[in-house]
């Protein structure tokens, strides 16, 4: 049978976690997925080949936690522009909360994202099921549906659901179809009005905190509720020491349970939020130093399987207002691998460890055959220079969001192409010379 679309990246360092592979040798692609790594298969004629010569090949990155904005929000910005950030950031996947407006309780909203995604071609965009209706966290949502309609996992995205009964509801059923049900770890009274991390800043700044306490109990009673019910849970966002401890000592009893951290709160803590910086903003709030050094061990020794951008554009407005008034979330896609890149020169993980946390493992959270390079799996490829050096700047962000506080910030490690399904649907215009065919 003749090979279509066939595309060769070669003289690349591949690296693909789920199988321990790395090393430097040619990938080839047809009929969207993997056909070999290494040698030319039989018969295989590329139509376009792909210099990779002192870049890194490493599938497509998978984000847990991206807002597009649509529907509902298009001031700040569209699954289109949004998309196309998403692309020139490596990612292929995106999976989006259900907080839109109207939010992602009928099969219906979760259809028209996942349309408009497939329209625009640039990312697999995946969105997470609300798990009560309206978000409301008083009535069970259909999620047998949303399921049928493409959701694969079930979230409240970050509104709590107060009445505990309901949350083991929730979880109960989400476990009848196998549904991993996507937490945000906060007591809604302990947070509530809260701006930045209580603690001898808030109190300097003289904003409203957010205590410890406001994430670990809502840790301890989800852990226990997953426990009881044998639900599948994943912590969307730890921010804290205590809470990794208590991650790690639920694990060791066999609780079904994982959790993704936000790559901003890696490396930022409360303390850039000295000069009341708008752009620094985030909830869960940015922690102690000690909390950040936490999060860093914790994926180091896997227990935090994952890192996530956690984007979040705004219009310029929305960060304009003395700080109590601005919407917390930074825009962070385009800067997602280049923040994980750093653990790497820093010393924390090795460079395979740190992209399993950006593709495999995301993927086996969401319980899809994604993030991989093996022979006929989808060929959603990143390929990136690790060493280019750049600065973020309104003039060079794709996104429709500007508010980051890495504006002005030398980051290192540059997205080179991105190919979703075998298609490139990203290539940086740089002095690299690719041959379209073979032979030139």
């Amino acid at each position: 049978m003749k090979r279509i679309n066939t595309l060769s990246i070669r003289g690349g360092r591949i690296i693909d976690p789920a199988i321990g592979f790395d090393a430097v040798c040619d990938l080839h692609i047809a009929d969207g997925q993997i056909a070999a790594l290494g040698d030319l298969p039989v018969d295989f004629v590329a139509e376009r080949v792909i210099d990779a010569e002192g870049l890194v090949v490493c599938p497509g990155l998978v984000d847990l936690c991206a807002r597009l904005r649509q529907p509902g929000l298009e001031q700040k910005a569209t699954i289109a522009s949004e998309t196309r950030a998403a692309a020139a950031a490596g990612i292929t996947t995106l999976c989006c909360p259900p907080d839109t407006q109207p939010p992602v309780d009928t099969p219906a909203v979760a259809q028209l994202i996942k349309r408009i995604a497939d329209e625009q071609g640039r990312a697999r965009v995946l969105p997470a099921g609300a798990l009560t209706r309206g978000l409301g966290g008083t009535q069970i949502s259909e999620m047998a549906a949303l399921q049928q309609a493409g959701c694969p996992v079930m979230s409240n995205a970050d509104r709590p659901i107060h009445n505990t009964r309901v949350q083991r509801r929730a979880l109960e059923y989400a476990s009848t179809y196998g549904l991993t049900a996507f937490l945000h770890p906060a007591d809604a009274d302990l947070s509530e009005g809260g701006l930045v991390h209580e603690g001898l800043l808030s109190t300097r700044l003289g904003l409203l905190g957010i205590p410890e306490a406001a994430e670990t109990v809502a840790v301890a009673r989800d852990l226990a509720l997953a426990e009881q019910t044998g639900a599948r849970i994943h912590f969307r966002g730890l921010s804290t020491a205590r809470a990794t401890e208590m991650l790690a000592e639920a694990r060791a009893r066999g609780v079904r349970v994982s959790a993704d951290v936000s790559a901003h709160q890696l490396f930022l803590t409360e303390h850039d939020l000295t000069d009341f910086n708008a752009d620094a903003h985030v909830i869960p709030p940015l922690r102690t130093l000690a909390d950040r050094d936490a999060l860093r061990a914790a994926v180091a020794a896997g227990e935090i399987a994952a890192i996530c951008s956690d984007h979040q554009p705004h219009e310029p407005d929305a960060k304009l207002a003395p700080f109590p008034q601005t919407e917390p979330g930074i825009s962070t896609l385009e800067t997602l691998l280049p923040l994980a890149l750093r653990l790497v020169r820093d010393g924390t993980l090795d460079l395979p460890a740190v992209l399993a946390c950006l593709t495999c493992n995301p993927a086996r959270i969401l319980n899809l055959p994604l993030g991989r390079l093996q022979p006929a799996s989808v060929a959603d490829v990143c390929v990136f220079d690790p060493a280019a050096r750049w600065i973020p700047d309104p003039s060079n962000l794709i996104s429709r969001g500007h508010n980051t506080p890495f504006i002005g910030v030398e980051m290192m490690g540059r997205v080179e192409w991105t190919l979703l399904g075998g298609r490139v649907v990203f290539q940086r215009s740089s002095h690299r010379q690719e041959a379209v065919e073979v032979g030139i």
